[in-house]
């Protein structure tokens, strides 16, 4: 009964039956171009009457980063100190749907805990759709809020913890969400999942804790993601699997969490205009040398060392640093440079433009020192070294998880086509203004020679 009743509170505002002659194809690519920007979440807490009932979750209802927030601050202000924020990679409304045992067999629930949880609940909320933009700033806004740094624990670790009930704690936990091929694996790890929920409120119950628990996702998962199955949804005669490119994970540098992410699709260097290639030797590399890397608040460096490259070992190193404006009134961050040593020497190239939000990454097609790639890696002296980074990524602030937030990219609102059509607009504005100017300017005659009368006399002026 209470499986029945969380799915349809988180199908609320997401089920909209499909236009009949509209084809299944088509309602299919609708809905997941649609999923593709939000994601659910589940709060509940110990505390009583910190949520009213949601007025506007109609049909297609999607909760804001504003409305989020007139969500979280009664809960943040009145409620317990203690926030549990559990973080899955991804999730989505028809994770609910397809494990949740929609029609009362709770033995075939993958969320049992969690439904368990709210049922026992004094105060619970469930908004089915919430824009991703408000679930990526989630942590720094809770951060803000209760004035604590998130802490990332396990089960281990959170016995040893002990909260307070007057001091404000931030917990994170992980949950992973892995779209296997194999029939069973989404809801194994679903429940995976929902028995780590289980036991970590458990374990507060037992310390006679109280908390504010949230359940979402760093991002959505879309209906590609779901693997197909012996006749799966939608799936059409004849019908063929593309195998898919294989995407590297980014580079990341952990201290006690994930703190400076680096990607790249090609990540080419030269030096005397002798080009390697270093994807294949920085991506998807367990063993890639980050000796000398650093991290905190402010400041970090992310030092990436090959040997041997060139016959010598070459160490590069990506200088970051975050500040607060008081203009704007939030941190932004700066790679203030790029250093590539070898052989004792340092070659520096000034990166300045590569900056944004600190809660955002930094997203460009180019990052590279060749003038046809943009030039955006600029020394002050001639160098021998030349380097270009396509479809470069990187993020060392307010890092959740391994999964990049929103980027800031570095492409300018006017692209070159932009401004061709506001000049050519410009251009033909002026050409009818100027002829408009000119039918305006003409003067009829205002005397006409009459048959009846004298004839007009023009005096000749010489």
């Amino acid at each position: 009964m209470m499986a029945a009743t969380v799915v349809s509170r988180m199908r609320m505002g997401t089920r909209r039956a499909p236009v009949p002659w509209l084809p299944l194809s088509l309602v299919a690519v609708a809905a997941a171009v649609a999923a593709e920007q939000q994601v659910p979440l589940v709060l509940w807490s110990s505390d009583r009457d910190l949520w009213s009932p949601v007025a506007d979750t109609h049909e297609g209802h999607i909760t804001s980063d504003m409305q989020l927030s007139t969500y979280l601050d009664p809960a943040l202000e009145l409620g317990p100190r203690n926030v549990l924020l559990f973080l899955q990679d991804k999730l989505s409304i028809e994770d609910f749907t397809a494990y949740g045992g929609v029609f009362g067999n709770k033995q075939d629930s993958a969320f049992s805990n969690l439904e368990n949880a709210l049922d026992l609940a004094p105060s619970s909320l469930v908004l089915p759709a919430v824009d991703w933009y408000a679930i990526s700033t989630l942590t720094t806004y809770l951060q803000e809020k209760l004035g604590a740094s998130p802490l990332h624990v396990d089960l281990a670790t959170l016995k040893e913890l002990k909260l307070n009930a007057s001091l404000p704690a931030l917990l994170l936990i992980r949950l992973p969400y892995t779209a296997s091929s194999g029939l069973m694996a989404p809801r194994e790890v679903l429940t995976g999942n929902d028995e780590v929920i289980g036991q970590v409120l458990s374990t507060l119950k037992s310390e006679d804790v109280p908390y504010t628990a949230a359940l979402t996702a760093v991002r959505p998962r879309v209906a590609r993601d779901v693997p197909m199955v012996a006749g799966g949804l939608g799936r059409q005669l004849l019908q063929t699997q593309v195998a898919s490119p294989t995407i590297h994970p980014p580079v990341s540098y952990n201290d006690t969490a994930p703190r400076i992410l680096f990607w790249a699709q090609n990540f080419s260097v030269a030096y005397r205009d002798e080009w390697k290639d270093l994807t294949s030797l920085t991506f998807g590399v367990e063993n890639l040398n980050l000796t000398g890397s650093f991290w905190n608040d402010s400041f970090a460096m992310l030092s990436l060392t090959y040997e041997p490259l060139f016959d010598a070992t070459v160490t590069f190193k990506f200088i970051l640093a975050s500040r607060f404006y008081p203009v704007s009134a939030r941190y932004w961050f700066t790679m203030e440079r790029l250093e590539i040593h070898s052989n004792g020497s340092v070659v520096h190239f000034n990166v300045s433009q590569v900056t944004g939000p600190s809660i955002y990454s930094f997203h460009c097609e180019y990052v590279s020192s060749l003038s046809k790639k943009g030039n955006l890696l600029v020394t002050n002296v001639p160098s021998l070294w030349q380097m270009t980074l396509h479809d470069f990524q990187i993020q060392a602030f307010n890092v959740t998880g391994e999964q990049f937030s929103y980027a800031s990219d570095c492409a300018g609102f006017f692209s070159p086509g932009i401004w061709m059509g506001l000049l050519t607009t410009l251009f033909m504005l002026f050409i009818f203004t100027y002829g408009l100017h000119m039918i305006l300017s003409l003067k009829t005659m205002d005397r006409f020679d009459d048959h009846k009368g004298p004839t007009i006399t023009l005096t000749q002026i010489v």
